[in-house]
Parts: C-alpha cells; structure tokens; sequence
C-alpha cells in the first residue's frame, strides 16, 4: 500500500510530505483580495522565488526568510488556507480524496501534472516583471482549473 493511502498527513515523514508536492506551482501564484468583499482572485504573477520553467522554488530553504508572505503548509494549515487549490495533493487528501490520476506518485511520470494542465510552467510572469498597479491585468481563471477524475 502506497505510504500516502496507509498514512494520516500527521502521520508522514518529512520526506514524505515533500514527495506529495506535484510541483505544479500554483500554490506559488499570487492573489489580489477585492477590498470591498473580500473575495481572492488568482493571477498569473508568480513569487519571485518560483522558477517559472522547473515550477521549483529557487531557494526553498530559505523563503520563508526572503518572501515574507511565504507560508509553509503543514496538516493542520491545508484545509484552513482557502486558496489552496482544490487539485493539491495536500489539501486532496486532507479532504480523503486521494492523490489524482496525474499526480507523479500515481502516474510515476513527473510530466503528468504538466499535460493534464494543472501545471503553470510556461504560463506565468514573475513578480519582479510586474509593473505596480497593473495586477488587475493579471487575473487568470485558468489556475482554477481541475482535470476530470478519470483520465
């Protein structure tokens, strides 16, 4: 049995929590707030940490320290964050979905996550190529994306 199906999020290694990251990116993707209702809108500016080829953090270690906004997921977090997308693994099984079909410890291809499109590499700007009040132009609804069950 896989350890992600025999194992509560609290129960998994360090190890194995990282593994359950398909590296798609989209946790990375900043957000704009409607001040009036509070609604969050997803854009296609990436943190500027986010290699926007690899969908990899350039310097994970250590971004907490240098994006300050930067938030680690833990078990207790996942299901509290809303903007969480609905196709991460870690919120998937926090839910008892399970891991979808194109997550790469199902598929076993790490390109899966890319050709079932819930990846954003290729399809994003970095925040430092951003110009101050033009975030609105930003917005992408396409980051909210989740492919069928089946394949």
């Amino acid at each position: 049995m896989a350890f992600w199906d025999d194992k509560t999020l609290d129960e998994m290694s360090d190890a194995e929590w990282e593994a359950l990251c398909d590296g798609c990116g989209r946790c990375c993707l900043m957000k704009l707030e409607d001040e009036d209702t509070g609604e969050l809108y997803t854009s296609d500016v990436r943190c500027r940490l986010l290699n926007g080829d690899t969908c990899r953090c350039s310097d994970y270690p250590n971004r907490q320290a240098k994006v300050a906004d930067c938030i680690k997921l833990t078990p207790r977090n996942v299901t509290e964050i809303e903007w969480i997308p609905r196709s991460c693994a870690y919120r998937r099984l926090a839910e008892g979905r399970g891991l979808a079909w194109w997550h790469p410890l199902v598929s076993g291809d790490p390109d899966t996550v890319i050709s079932a499109g819930i990846s954003v590499r290729g399809r994003t700007v970095s925040e430092d190529e951003v110009t101050p009040g033009t975030w609105e132009e930003h917005l992408a609804d396409w980051p909210n994306y989740e492919p069928p069950e089946e394949f």
